[in-house]
């Protein structure tokens, strides 16, 4: 099952996040869950009775946990909110969130590791080092617990489904949308936050083997921002003004497009001939969009990499099993002026810009 470029409806009047993600929520799952669900209403283990959320039986009350790399960067707030509206949905503790400020693998490790100790009941982690959660994963199993991947992801590791873009194949499209803004080669720069993390090097990589394929003149730099999100700006800033030949400033990871753009229109470079664009849907990456300052960004649904892990643990175990979580890639969609007015229509849990519950059209 896909749900590429899912989006929630938008509206003004306000309604409660039960209500919102019962109508919405479990259409969305129709496909996946419907002859699961049957079986669960009418051959209940004798341990299940009438009484859970909608048409469910009685669970415990699951503990989910999430490892992240950056748990506070602005960009994950959505995803927070995804998970907390799946588990209210479902009637369930929220899940914990936990993990590393500083992309800080040992860090996220250990939390993984204290979360399978602690005997939670799934574990949904962003997948961005490609062996360090490999043991983890199989304790995890062995034990019981289902680990799903999401924003990141290692094939190789032996986690149950991913749910998330598909980070090179986003790459790849937008270094074809530089290809098409520059069209006679040139010097690019690509921002990123932490080289080498793999939520976010297969789009480098994606852009530059794109630009590749042009057979046009492409000098493509990569430069790193750093994992705090305060700082990115400060580092293209530094980096355009002793720069000022690369014509072409675009990135990889949401702080780093925001830092991009409020560079943009800082020194009006738009109106210079330069082009910039980037990942994700932060505020300042959305204004300078509007204002023809940026010329686009990519939106990957933060908040599905919250939701949908959530609800896919949860179909595991009520199913005993046998619903597996598929595999989910959650979209890449161009943002540019043509279509940013319904991102700055209000803010909104969807893009994590304001914690309200909000039914929009």
């Amino acid at each position: 099952m896909v749900l590429a470029n899912m989006r929630p409806t938008m509206a003004r009047n306000p309604v409660s996040r039960r209500d919102l993600l019962r109508g919405a929520g479990l259409s969305g799952l129709a496909g996946l869950s419907a002859a699961a669900l049957a079986a669960c209403t009418t051959n209940a283990s004798t341990d299940s009775k009438a009484g859970g959320p909608g048409d469910f039986p009685s669970t415990p009350k699951f503990k989910f946990t999430f490892v992240n790399h950056v748990t506070t960067n602005t960009f994950f707030q959505a995803t927070q909110y995804g998970l907390a509206d799946a588990a209210a949905l479902l009637g369930l503790p929220t899940p914990q969130w936990t993990g590393s400020e500083s992309s800080n693998v040992s860090q996220m490790v250990t939390a993984m590791n204290t979360a399978i100790t602690a005997g939670v009941d799934g574990i949904a982690v962003a997948l961005v080092d490609a062996k360090a959660f490999d043991e983890p994963t199989s304790k995890a199993l062995d034990a019981g617990i289902p680990v799903v991947s999401y924003n990141a992801d290692v094939p190789t590791n032996p986690r149950l489904a991913y749910i998330g873009q598909d980070l090179f194949a986003s790459g790849e499209a937008m270094g074809q949308r530089i290809a098409t803004l520059m069209p006679d080669g040139g010097d690019v720069a690509i921002f990123i936050a932490t080289p080498g993390s793999l939520n976010i090097q297969p789009r480098a990589d994606g852009a530059v083997a794109a630009l590749k394929a042009t057979g046009k003149s492409y000098n493509v730099k990569q430069i790193a921002t750093g994992a705090d999100q305060s700082g990115e700006q400060t580092a293209i800033d530094s980096f355009y003004t002793g720069n000022k030949d690369v014509k072409g400033l675009f990135a990889v990871d949401a702080g780093s497009t925001a830092g991009v753009a409020a560079v943009m229109t800082k020194y009006k470079l738009a109106d210079n001939g330069f082009h910039g664009g980037g990942f994700d849907l932060l505020t300042t990456t959305e204004n300078a969009i509007q204002s023809g300052n940026l010329d686009f960004t990519i939106d990957q649904s933060a908040y599905l990499q919250g939701l949908l892990p959530t609800l896919y643990l949860y179909m595991y175990k009520l199913s005993g099993t046998l619903v597996a979580p598929p595999t989910t890639n959650t979209g890449l969609k161009f943002v540019d002026k043509s279509n940013v007015s319904p991102y700055l229509k209000t803010t909104n849990r969807y893009e994590g810009s304001s914690t309200k519950q909000l039914y929009i059209h």
